[in-house]
């Protein structure tokens, strides 16, 4: 996923889906299998070229095996077919996604080790594809790693992840010896959903980013969802000045039988000298063709110079 300063696409992925397929179930040990696709034919905001693009082609297996009836031990691996060296538009190799070892209670959350992404890639409103509300990150976290340490608990009414990363092989964008730690904090009553992210990270350019947000959605009209979101970035750096940014965010969902159209809106702003304000926008329609599987477009932009309007036309499927 690339993000940029006031850019940042939302696709949010949950390793071991609820969609999944059990393939074997017996003596304690259950093996499901989940997997994702979607080929999307858009041109970027910054170009009026079109191109056919294959954004997933995701599978990966959740082994688990009771330890008793309150706690498993599980391992998962993925593999990704959509990365990658690519020749003349073509994927010529497939890399290993989320790669960990999680131990899993009934009352008491999961603990994930290995690779995979920490809370602050949750980060994110809206019911966008391509274009997405743009949000506070600026391109260098490492918000998923090899070296991860990650702990869920959802109780229906209150959930929390909390996270921590170093880099110690030289693959991530920390710094040497550095670290990045997060905590995600939800809390759900009646037909809203708050969610509160903090972080923190020591990154190879030489800067250190503390990231807040702050997000509340609300489900209490028939068929709709509206969200806002407010996210800020401190970032200390090394040769250029400092340097912060907050951004507010709003979007809203309207589903229709098998349709759900969307559009979001946020506004960016920090205060380096010389920089304009940003505002994006998309508006988007879904027909699901079938469970899991819909077909969408999605119109997008912002108001930076020279920017181009974004269109997309794809097609996506997971289980």
């Amino acid at each position: 996923m690339k993000k940029t300063l006031v850019a940042l696409s939302v696709l949010a992925a949950s390793a071991g889906s609820a969609q999944a397929f059990e393939v074997y179930n017996q003596d304690g040990v259950t093996v499901g299998l989940h997997g994702d696709i979607e080929v999307v034919y858009k041109n970027a905001l910054d170009s009026s070229s079109y191109q056919q693009e294959i954004q997933d082609a995701d599978f990966g297996f959740d082994v688990r095996y009771a330890i008793n009836d309150e706690v498993s031990f599980g391992g998962y691996w993925e593999f990704d077919g959509a990365s990658g060296d690519v020749t003349k538009g073509k994927s010529t190799s497939a890399e290993v996604g989320d790669t960990y070892v999680a131990l899993y209670s009934q009352s008491y959350g999961s603990v994930k080790v290995g690779r995979t992404c920490s809370a602050l890639d949750d980060a994110g409103i809206g019911s966008d594809y391509q274009f997405g509300i743009k949000t506070f990150f600026s391109g260098d976290e490492a918000y998923c790693g090899d070296e991860m340490v990650r702990y869920d608990l959802d109780t229906e009414s209150f959930y929390m992840t909390a996270a921590f990363v170093q880099d110690k092989n030289g693959s991530e964008s920390i710094a040497d010896d550095g670290q990045h730690a997060d905590l995600k904090l939800g809390y759900r009553v009646a037909d809203f959903d708050f969610t509160a992210f903090v972080g923190n990270s020591d990154l190879d350019s030489g800067s250190t980013e503390m990231l807040t947000a702050l997000e509340a959605r609300f489900a209490g009209i028939e068929d709709i969802n509206l969200s806002a979101g407010f996210y800020s970035l401190d970032k200390e750096r090394k040769v250029l000045e400092d340097m912060k940014t907050n951004t507010i965010a709003l979007a809203a969902d309207y589903t229709m039988a098998d349709w759900l159209f969307a559009a979001g809106y946020s506004f960016s702003s920090d205060d380096t000298k010389g920089s304009d304000d940003v505002q994006t926008w998309y508006v988007n329609g879904g027909y699901a063709l079938a469970p899991n599987t819909t077909a969408y477009a999605e119109v997008g932009g912002n108001d930076v110079k020279d920017s181009e309007i974004g269109l997309a036309v794809g097609v996506k499927a997971s289980f």
